[in-house]
């Protein structure tokens, strides 16, 4: 399920799927209240609150957050500028995941979905109670307008969409999506996933009298029909929402127990430990850290120590997410498109000594892109993945048949050196040589070099000892480290060597793997394809697990991609603890049994703090 960007150092690109479609009828449709993927879903359509929420929270308190960078734009649509933390806030969508269930969502926007046995299409009824902050009640027309501004205007929208042909009124409360192809039993769950934005309001003008226009950035609070408003910001700097009293979904079995701060404020640092020290001193409620370093020295201060401060680590947020973590070269540079290059690139990475030097042995190397679930491949291929593999036996490395992958392993002078010499010999069957201390094309002379593009400071801290590491089999790499407007340009553009990115899976791939690694979206500008993949084979496997009849069918299928994937080492596998390693005033409280694949945060906390 796609989810709006958000906060912590991995956007996550979530979906939903559903297997097993009850029968329904062109004439007389079914309507749901919600969608499962496997079997049915947890609550019944007369549930009362999500499991997991306390329904007597208090309705108060500000909750102060941090993040870092800047931010120049509240427009979520386009694919430019950097957008403010938290704007998903003031926006509803169609359908809301719960995060107790692995795929479950349950109406929002709309109180029914239904579709028909081909998946030909998917219709939503939009409640007649759901309203603009302006008053206007939300409408066909504006889910319409969203869907085609979202694909007109984001890349990444337009491919994780592209099987949606358009919308339709087709009655007074229901809208209609229109599918190019059938039997693709995603769609009706990805179409209730993005915001729905006020057409009204868009094509209206500012106080300014000023023709709004959705494909250009703004700091125009905007209009949403969600349970918060922009308060106040200053650009760059912070940005506060408002809870609404007058939000009309407060008292949906949906949201009870929800949306409890009163306040919640972003501000923006340009420093990861300047950030971490106004979390020490107080002027922060809540920090989920990403440094193990950090985690395992730092927080030892008055506050833990005397239960002001609350430290856990949490694997719930993990236990349906699939995690790569990498370096990520440009195979539309030259230099990166021999495999054996890329291959080279990972045995000169030093996990285990970084693990031990930097991270106190707080980290585990990711060997999937799938990682840490069930979706991850392990040994040699069998059964239904096997015929899938040999089905494409011609278009895949050899090495998919014969040999499980696995990283390199280091931590000790001989392993490292032995390391470095199969990089070189993998870097001397793709025509480069050591001259003196420099890896020259044996051609042309070129040095093989490039440049670490990064969108943080931090991340400087684990790439430095891998700079080191390539300038000692004669590879000099540059660490370049941006702001995060000009890095957000870069990488939308593809205008970079290598870069550090995250793709975060859910149990349910689909439509977005083509996002990731599709051969359509390699060229089209703001696509996750970072690494520029564009291979028949790859887009074979993605079409298999689209279109898998069933889970073991889209199981299999994925575990293949996930070899291919791996085989062809498009990336340089990282590191993830695996777990939320978060900290937190007394200031604020959590429910006492967190749901089993989130930390419901912020939605279901609230704040001790006296009304105001």
């Amino acid at each position: 399920m796609l989810v709006a960007r958000l906060v912590s150092g991995f956007a996550i690109a979530l979906t939903a799927t559903v297997f097993g479609f009850a029968a329904s009828h062109a004439e007389e449709p079914k309507w749901r209240h919600g969608i499962a993927v496997i079997g049915d879903l947890k609550l019944p359509a007369d549930f009362k609150q999500l499991p997991y929420v306390n329904p007597d929270a208090p309705k108060s308190g500000e909750l102060r957050l941090a993040d870092e960078g800047t931010f120049d734009n509240l427009n979520l649509v386009i694919d430019r500028g950097a957008a403010a933390a938290g704007l998903s806030l003031a926006y509803d969508t169609l359908m809301k995941k719960s995060e107790d269930e692995v795929f479950g969502t349950y109406g929002l926007l709309a109180d029914a979905i239904s579709y028909p046995d081909d998946v030909s299409s998917a219709t939503f009824r939009l409640r007649p109670e759901a309203k603009w902050a302006d008053g206007q009640p939300v409408t066909p027309e504006d889910v319409i307008f969203s869907l085609e501004k979202f694909k007109e205007h984001s890349a990444m929208y337009s491919g994780y969409y592209r099987h949606v042909t358009g919308a339709e009124k087709t009655g007074d409360r229901e809208v209609t999506f229109r599918f190019d192809e059938k039997n693709n039993r995603e769609l009706p769950s990805i179409v209730g996933d993005f915001p729905i934005l006020p057409k009204h309001w868009w094509e209206g003008q500012d106080a300014q009298g000023k023709q709004r226009d959705v494909s250009r950035t703004t700091l125009e609070p905007p209009l949403g029909s969600g349970p918060y408003k922009i308060a106040s910001l200053q650009p760059g700097s912070t940005i506060r929402y408002e809870l609404r009293d007058d939000y009309w979904g407060k008292d949906l079995p949906i949201n009870r127990g929800q949306n409890n701060f009163r306040i919640i404020g972003y501000t923006y640092f340009s420093d990861a430990d300047v950030e971490f020290e106004a979390f020490r001193a107080g002027t922060i409620d809540y920090r989920q850290e990403n440094s193990s370093s950090r985690w395992a020295t730092r927080y030892d201060f008055d506050a833990v120590k005397d239960g002001r401060v609350t430290k856990e680590a949490l694997s719930n947020p993990f236990k349906a997410t699939g995690i790569m973590q990498a370096m990520v070269p440009n195979l539309r540079r030259d230099i990166f498109k021999d495999a054996r290059v890329r291959e080279a690139l990972n045995y000169a990475f030093d996990f285990e000594s970084l693990n031990r030097d930097l991270a106190y042995n707080g980290l585990k190397r990711v060997d999937s892109f799938f990682w840490g679930t069930e979706l991850a491949s392990s040994g040699l291929p069998q059964g239904r993945e096997l015929e899938i593999l040999q089905e494409l036996k011609d278009k895949i490395p050899p090495q998919v048949f014969t040999t499980p992958y696995a990283n390199p392993i280091g931590g000790d002078a001989n392993k490292v050196r032995d390391n470095f010499r199969t990089a070189i010999g993998l870097l001397k069957e793709a025509g480069w040589e050591l001259k003196g201390n420099r890896m020259v094309n044996a051609k042309t002379g070129q040095p093989l070099s490039f440049e670490i593009l990064l969108s943080s400071a931090s991340q400087e801290r684990s790439v430095n000892p891998y700079v080191a590491s390539l300038k000692k089999i004669g590879i000099e790499a540059r660490i370049r480290t941006v702001d995060a407007s000009q890095y957000v340009n870069r990488t939308r553009s593809f205008d970079y060597d290598v870069i550090w990115a995250v793709w975060a899976e859910t149990m349910n791939p689909g439509n977005e793997q083509a996002e990731y690694w599709g051969s359509r979206s390699a060229e089209r500008q703001g696509s996750r394809n970072y690494a520029g993949i564009a291979d028949p084979a790859i887009d074979a496997l993605i079409g298999k697990i689209t279109s898998a009849p069933n889970r073991d069918d889209q199981l299999a299928a994925v575990k293949a991609l996930d070899r291919v994937l791996l085989a062809n080492h498009y990336v340089v596998p990282l590191f993830y603890s695996g777990e939320a390693k978060i900290a937190y005033w007394n200031r604020i409280a959590r429910p006492e049994t967190l749901p089993e694949y989130g930390i419901g945060f912020p939605e279901s906390w609230w704040s001790k703090q006296a009304n105001k």
